[in-house]
């Protein structure tokens, strides 16, 4: 549960740097829009994918490559945003970002003895 935290608190990171650097306000609904979609399809295959059952690194990658592109595609589709280049371009510049992000909170997650 707390190696869930740490991952939860680097994708809110993640919202709300994304907010910030689009000139969005950073309020409920805005993180919301931005993480929830994401959060649903991590927490729906971090089970089968044993993210937090066998934390290893290969899982926490595995999670995050299949999670952030699906939860990206459904945040997409519940805001109306069209499908194209535009989407590709968004997606790998916040599966950088988030993967930076994750990789911070685990390495702080193993130097706190969280993980």
């Amino acid at each position: 549960m707390r190696l869930f935290l740490f991952d939860l608190l680097a994708l809110l990171l993640f919202a709300v740097v994304g907010l910030l650097s689009h000139g969005r306000p950073v309020d409920p609904g805005g993180i919301g829009r931005t993480l929830l979609p994401v959060l649903f399809v991590w927490l729906l295959l971090s089970p089968f994918l044993s993210t937090y059952r066998r934390p290893t690194l290969g899982n926490l990658l595995l999670t995050w490559l299949l999670a952030f592109p699906a939860g990206l595609w459904l945040r997409g589709m519940i805001l109306g945003e069209p499908f194209g280049v535009g989407f590709f371009i968004f997606l790998a510049v916040a599966m950088g970002f988030s993967l930076l992000f994750l990789l911070l909170f685990r390495g702080l997650a193993k130097l706190l003895k969280a993980w």
